[in-house]
């Protein structure tokens, strides 16, 4: 789906990286190593996001750290468009369907850090949750959005970094 609209890959790297969760910040050569690219097309696609209003830079010493901009227009629309096609509107509808009393979902590991590994970790906090359906869901979501999904229930959660996608008391 990205792929028809966003047809730089480098851009669509970006763009998860940044609107997959707000809080993600990178820097040039760290986002050339982890993408496994040239600094030159990473610089290009940040250029354009940046002169698009998309990205804010903020420059420290010798260093220049990117961050998606949340007062651009498209904000909410770019992060609901990574999230679509990361799979979470899936995940987060297939896990309140049967699960039981949840009280939030987050997204940790990689795709909390904007890192478009294929290996989707969640973590569940609620009161008499069906763990079983878990296992199910996990399988049903894999052939659904082509990503591995792995659920932890856990009773808070444990990642400072983690992107909250649901809480029982708001909607997120």
């Amino acid at each position: 789906m990205l792929d028809s609209l966003i047809t730089s890959k480098t851009r669509q790297k970006l763009l998860v990286k940044f609107f997959s969760n707000p809080k993600n910040m990178g820097h040039l050569r760290g986002l050339a190593e982890e993408f496994g690219e040239s600094t030159n097309s990473i610089r290009k696609e940040l250029n354009n996001l940046c002169e698009a209003g998309l990205l804010l830079k903020s420059e420290e010493k010798n260093r220049v750290d990117y961050q998606a901009n949340p007062n651009h227009a498209f904000f909410t629309n770019l992060q609901d468009l990574i999230q679509k096609y990361l799979g979470l509107d899936k995940l987060i509808l297939a896990v309140l369907e049967r699960m039981g009393q949840v009280s939030q979902i987050a997204l940790v590991g990689d795709y909390a850090h904007g890192i478009d590994s294929g290996r989707i970790e969640v973590q569940i906090t609620g009161t008499q949750l069906n763990e079983d359906y878990l296992i199910h869901i996990s399988e049903k979501l894999k052939s659904l959005i082509a990503k591995e999904v792995v659920f932890e229930v856990r009773s808070s959660i444990s990642d400072p970094e983690a992107l909250l996608l649901y809480s029982q008391t708001e909607r997120v």
